[in-house]
């Protein structure tokens, strides 16, 4: 069967390379592209990713003022270092 096409400039120029890698006419390319294409097997949409999540119990520390926290606790560590050393 005859019928025109109109082919995007990337997929014609990947048709011409594998036609000269193989030795075959641009017209067997094309057939063998396109009998690929519709003989491959459909793609499965993969399941979104979801992380699993497990229950810690009730926060020990109120949080919001974390890094103030984490400061006290090094000036403590800095003086009880300090305090070893005289």
């Amino acid at each position: 069967m005859r019928t025109t096409i109109t082919l995007e400039p990337d997929v014609a120029t990947r048709l011409q390379a594998f036609s000269r890698r193989t030795g075959k006419t641009f017209k067997q390319a094309v057939n063998e592209a396109v009998r690929e294409g519709l003989s491959a097997p459909k793609t499965l949409r993969a399941e979104p990713f979801v992380q699993p999540t497990h229950a810690m119990g009730k926060m020990k520390v109120d949080l919001t003022k974390a890094l103030s926290l984490a400061g006290e606790l090094e000036d403590q560590a800095a003086v009880a270092k300090l305090a070893q050393g005289r």
